[in-house]
């Protein structure tokens, strides 16, 4: 099967406004959960999660925490402009280093009424944070292609930009709930493992675990590891294209530890993703390996994965993980790296053969995307059924909705 030439039409479902959830549950553990495992539905809740896991298996979660990313400038005639901070400027080597940045920064956003932004006019926003009073400004630095490079620059000069969002900041909930956030949203769109400030969009299978979650899990010996992988507002973005090859893939940040690869090359059959995002890290680390068995003398650079990278080599897939993870391994060993900080473009659809992943734990997705695109390449013509199962069952759909745990089908019609 060549992905680049499938329809996303055949990728889509009526879903109803009133399924989409506008607010989460009071109890994040209280959602639904729909098992699917080799052809068979069944359904509990997250609190009970731990019991439709096999013992052993190795959780992975995606620990990183949303930022305030939407700033909101009202204009002096009383219209109001919204800059929207997806990505740091590529002047700074990480995301980390761009939120500490003091005084000033450089952002790529998108500009929400850019029409009614004159050029050459700077946006002022003005604020209290305890005694200080904090002034933020906006300049247009370029236009890109679908976005701007903009410049914020504030006082006090000694706060940090992780510090000024915190203060001038609004959390940006998915378009697709329909309501302005909340000072609830400020939790409750985080999950409650968040460590690392940097997504714009949350790692939304995680907001349903909780401490007792957490407990019952370690209690039923299934074992977790964190991995960081800033979420980019292309996650919200259903394809246009009519066919895949057409579609051009976001780009997303992962930051993981060496010890964490380790504890993965320990694990093969045993990987349970709880995220899209999670997955597309966990396989992302198995081709950097099967690119460095190929070619040792690889740069960072040259590790990232291309968005239709396996499609290409498809014989380096037949690699076993643990391999593929031991090569990684070494050659980080060799670069005296103890993190490996690299951008992923990597799509998963059906087509692709799993290198890490045993199974995966997510919410339900929007049609015509490529998270349901990953979902059909876990399970094969299956996703219909699931998602059949999930609307007839009164299922609440999309980031504060329900969930799913999907086992690997060996029969994924390929």
């Amino acid at each position: 099967m060549d992905p680049r030439q499938l329809k996303i039409q055949d990728f889509t479902y009526d879903l109803p406004e009133e399924r989409i959830a506008v607010y989460p549950l009071a109890n994040r553990d209280a959602s639904k959960l729909l098992i699917y495992r080799q052809g068979q539905i069944r359904q509990d809740i997250y609190r009970n999660i731990a019991r439709h896991l096999p013992e052993g298996a190795l959780l992975v979660f995606n620990d990183t925490r949303v930022i305030a990313a939407r700033l909101l400038f009202q204009k002096s005639t009383g219209g109001t402009i919204e800059v929207f901070c997806l990505a740091p400027h590529p002047r700074y080597p990480d995301i980390a280093t761009a939120m500490l940045q003091k005084k000033k920064v450089w952002w790529v956003c998108l500009i929400g009424g850019a029409s009614k932004w004159k050029h050459g006019t700077v946006l002022e926003k003005k604020m209290e944070l305890g005694t200080e009073t904090v002034l933020l400004k906006a300049s247009v630095i370029e236009r890109l292609a679908d976005s701007f490079t903009i410049e914020l620059e504030w006082e006090p000069q000694e706060l940090s930009f992780a510090e000024l969002l915190h203060c001038a900041g609004v959390i940006p909930l998915p378009p697709y709930i329909k309501r302005a956030a909340e000072t609830s949203d400020a939790e409750r769109y985080q999950t409650i493992y968040a460590r690392h400030e940097g997504s714009v969009a949350a790692p939304t299978a995680g907001l349903h675990f909780t401490d007792p979650v957490f407990r019952s899990l370690r209690e039923a010996q299934i074992e977790q590891a964190f991995v960081t992988l800033h979420v980019g507002a292309g996650t919200f973005k259903p394809v246009k294209a009519e066919q895949m090859q057409d579609h051009i893939m976001h780009e997303e940040y992962m930051d993981v530890r060496y010890d964490t690869i380790e504890r993965l090359a320990e694990k093969p059959g045993k990987i349970f993703c709880v995220g899209t995002t999670s997955l597309r890290t966990v396989e992302s680390l198995f081709w950097m390996g099967v690119k460095i068995l190929r070619d040792p003398g690889l740069n960072i650079d040259d590790l990232v994965v291309r968005q239709w990278e396996w499609y290409e080599t498809p014989e380096m897939s037949d690699i076993a993980p643990d391999t593929a993870l031991a090569a990684l391994l070494k050659w980080m060993k060799q670069k005296g790296m103890s993190r490996l900080i690299c951008p992923t473009r990597i799509l998963i659809a059906p087509g692709y053969r799993f290198g890490m992943t045993s199974g995966l734990i997510t919410n339900f997705h929007q049609p015509r995307s490529t998270l349901l695109l990953l979902v059909a390449a876990l399970i094969g013509r299956d996703w219909k059924q699931v998602y059949d199962y999930a609307l007839e069952h009164d299922f609440r759909f999309l980031s504060y909705g329900d969930g799913c745990l999907l086992y690997i089908s060996q029969d994924r019609g390929e």
